[in-house]
Parts: C-alpha cells; sequence; structure tokens
C-alpha cells in the first residue's frame, strides 16, 4: 500500500508560521462556532417564547371574532417565520428533529389547555411544524411555522477576514523574531571558512538568543586560537628540522659509499618535502593573508601554460572565459600548478580548458591522458598523507599533501575541486570558482 505524505515546507520559519496560523484560525474558527452555537440557541429561546405568548393571543382573538372577518385578520397576526391559515392545512408525521419537537411542544403548551391541539412536521422541511386547531365553533386553524436561518450582518466576513489576515501577520512577524536568530547561526557557521574569519554574531537580544551567541563567538575564537597554535608549533618543527637535516646533508656528503650517499640524500630530500608540505596544508587549513584582488583568468591561465611549454612539457589550453574574476591569484596559481605537476608527473601530458558556466561560475578543467583512478579513491585522494600505491609510484616523490592543499586552497576561494574519470580517458579534475563579476574583459 502506498503511504500518502504531506509535503511540508523545508525550512523551519515556513513549518513554525504554518503550525502556528492554523492552530491560531483553528481555534478562531472553533470560538466563531461557539459564539454561533450560543447565539442561536439564545435566539431560538426567545423565538419560542416569544412564540407562545403571540400565538396564544393571536388564537383567542380568533376565537371571538365573528366568522366573517377572521379572514381579514390572518395578515395582521402573521409573522416572519409563521402564519395563521383557516384551512385543515397539510398532513404529516411526528417531530424528530431537536427544533421541530421543541416547536411542537410550545404550540402544546401556549394552546394546548383552551384548545384542540395537534403538531406534526411538514415532509421535505426537517424544521417546519404546522400545528391544527379547532375553534370553539369548530372552525379549524392552522398555524404554519417555518423557522428561518440565524440572520448574519453583511459586516462579519468582512470582520473575519481582517481577523484572519491579522493572524497571519502577527503569525508572520513572530515566527521570523524566532527564527531571526537561528538564520544568522547558520549564516555564521557556513561562512566560517578555513581563515576562520567572520562577523562575529551581536549579542544582544533575548537571553537565549545573547547566551547561544556570546557561546558561538567564543568558540570561533578558541578554534582560531588552537589552529593558530598548530601552525606555530609546525612553522617551529619546520624551522629547528632544517638544522639538523642540512647536518645530516653534510654528513652524508662525506659519506665514502656513493651508493649510500645517493640513498641518504634522497632520504632527506623526502624529508624537506614533507616538512614542507605539511607547514603549507597547516596554514592554508587557516587561511592565507593574500588579499583578493580583480584579474583575468584567460591570461592568468595563458602565462601558466607558457611557463611549462618553455621548459619542454606537453601542456595545451582551450577554451575561455572572457570574464574577469575576483580571487586570489598566488593560491589559484598554485592550485593549478599542483594540478599539472600531478598530470606531467603520471602522464607526461596536461590539457587545461576553461569555461564560464550560465550562472556565471568559472570552471577550470585540469585533464591528463592516463588510466585515470578506481571511482571509489576519487575523494580519498584529497585526504592528508593519502597516497594510491597502485596507481602511483611513490619513488615519484611527494608527500601525499599537494591535493589536499588545493582543495583548501579551493574552498578560501569560495571555490570547490573535484576529481572525475572522463568518458575517454584520463583523470580530470573540476575546480569551479563562483566568485565573478559579470563584466567582460577588453582584450
Amino acid at each position: 500500500m502506498m503511504k500518502l505524505r504531506l509535503g511540508l515546507p523545508r525550512t523551519l520559519f515556513m513549518r513554525l508560521t504554518l503550525i502556528f496560523f492554523v492552530g491560531l484560525a483553528a481555534a478562531h474558527a472553533l470560538s466563531y462556532w461557539l459564539i454561533i452555537n450560543e447565539r442561536r440557541e439564545a435566539t431560538t429561546g426567545l423565538m419560542l417564547g416569544y412564540l407562545e405568548q403571540d400565538v396564544a393571543s393571536s388564537v383567542a382573538l380568533l376565537d371571538r371574532l365573528p366568522n366573517a372577518e377572521r379572514a381579514d385578520w390572518l395578515p395582521r397576526l402573521e409573522r416572519r417565520t409563521y402564519s395563521f391559515s383557516l384551512e385543515a392545512g397539510e398532513s404529516g408525521h411526528v417531530p424528530d428533529s431537536k427544533l421541530s419537537k421543541r416547536i411542537a411542544d410550545s404550540f402544546l403548551k401556549a394552546i394546548g389547555k383552551q384548545y384542540r391541539v395537534t403538531a406534526n412536521a411538514v415532509p421535505g422541511h426537517p424544521d417546519r411544524v404546522q400545528a391544527h386547531i379547532e375553534l370553539s365553533d369548530g372552525t379549524p386553524l392552522t398555524i404554519d411555522m417555518q423557522p428561518s436561518g440565524l440572520p448574519v450582518s453583511p459586516w462579519l466576513p468582512v470582520v473575519l477576514t481582517l481577523q484572519l489576515l491579522l493572524l497571519a501577520v502577527f503569525t508572520w512577524i513572530g515566527v521570523r523574531l524566532i527564527t531571526r536568530p537561528l538564520a544568522r547561526f547558520a549564516n555564521a557557521a557556513d561562512g566560517l571558512g578555513p581563515d576562520l574569519k567572520t562577523d562575529r554574531l551581536p549579542e544582544s537580544g533575548p537571553l537565549e538568543v545573547t547566551l547561544a551567541a556570546r557561546a558561538f563567538n567564543s568558540m570561533q575564537d578558541r578554534i582560531g586560537a588552537y589552529m593558530a597554535e598548530r601552525t606555530q608549533i609546525l612553522a617551529a618543527i619546520s624551522h629547528d628540522l632544517q638544522t639538523p637535516i642540512t647536518r645530516m646533508r653534510m654528513r652524508a656528503d662525506m659519506m665514502d659509499d656513493e651508493i649510500q650517499r645517493e640513498k641518504m640524500n634522497r632520504d632527506l630530500q623526502e624529508m624537506e618535502v614533507l616538512v614542507r608540505d605539511g607547514v603549507a596544508y597547516a596554514r592554508t587549513s587557516f587561511g592565507t593573508p593574500e588579499t583578493p584582488c580583480r584579474i583575468d583568468p584567460d591570461s592568468l591561465l595563458e602565462s601558466l601554460v607558457g611557463d611549462y611549454q618553455d621548459v619542454g612539457h606537453t601542456v595545451t589550453l582551450t577554451g575561455s572565459a572572457k570574464t574577469s574574476l575576483v580571487t586570489r591569484p598566488h593560491g589559484l596559481r598554485r592550485i593549478l600548478g599542483n594540478l599539472v605537476d600531478n598530470a606531467l608527473k603520471y602522464t607526461g601530458a596536461a590539457q587545461l580548458s576553461i569555461e564560464t558556466e550560465t550562472d556565471g561560475s568559472i570552471v577550470i578543467l585540469v585533464r591528463d591522458n592516463g588510466s585515470g583512478i578506481p571511482e571509489t579513491e576519487l575523494d580519498k585522494v584529497f585526504e592528508p598523507f593519502y597516497r594510491l600505491e597502485a596507481s602511483r609510484n611513490r619513488d615519484t616523490g611527494g608527500s601525499g599533501l599537494g591535493l589536499a592543499i588545493a582543495r583548501q586552497l579551493a574552498a578560501t576561494m569560495n571555490g570547490t575541486l573535484a576529481l572525475r574519470n572522463h568518458p575517454d580517458g584520463g583523470l580530470e579534475a573540476r575546480l569551479v570558482l563562483r566568485n565573478v563579476i559579470s563584466e567582460n574583459v577588453s582584450k
């Protein structure tokens, strides 16, 4: 069996607004129903009380009038809900609705002691009752009672509509005041990038909001302090390791065994690369001090590709952005250099392309002509110190931090970096930069 699910709004603001408004509207409708019922009951009681008095006096008057004058008095005695007739009336059934029973009892109570009275409900009208009376001279008299609905003032629907509008407006305002701090928290948490630099939340408003904002600001400060301390520790370790590595390299140069000397120098070189990349990863995870500026991405890629071609590498460029970009140029050049170096290191060639998407984002693709990597490893290669032993040779060098550094740098530039196996073969890196200025660059 298929279960029918209600499609609730996705945002907390809309859900709370819907719940509060529906609840208040239901309470408003219930109050209106109770008031109308109470008003109907009171009106019915007044109507039946007046009916007993008026009918009793009217029947007594008709009974005392000469037979020839009775017909003239019938229109004068007629009321909005009942009328008199000097005929036998219609036959029907015993009153069965609540109101018809009360009307029949009122007839019997008002004139049943002086006259012979029978009451029946008229078919087709659940509350319509006819009382059949025989006057003193034997003349039949019929009282036809057909109660009308409760009259409604023409301004009542307008007032009800205005009340519902007021409920909707104040519900919207109330929920907005409640959810606005949550929206600020979400924006602050989302804007907390690798540099941990974002606007501090205002510590104002209700007590709970103030305490939560203060706790968030304190958490941001503590995380920033921890990251800065970690960066300082790694920088200090890197600096302190330079001296023993230099001494070890000097001792290695003094070794007589050439094979062991080469092995020792290669190990020391890997240590230097590992220390340098570790510090670079720590610094990029904490952010970069480079100030964003507006650049021409086409010129930057042409310059990068030209530098590689000048030293004999097979690097090509296709496409153009034809728009300017606000970014960190040195960080962007480092990302692209890392991707191109990987392609050259493992396949010997790199193909770059650049394009602009419909939303204004700039997409830079770096593809090699290798065999690609397993689909399950596409995200893992961005983890620090992760290496693909089956597809990448450790002897080629590297610390396993290059792609991790590139992804963190992309995050600091409001971009994303991902890998995929190209359908035509090779591994393709896709760098998307969203902070674009929508104006053409003059060449």
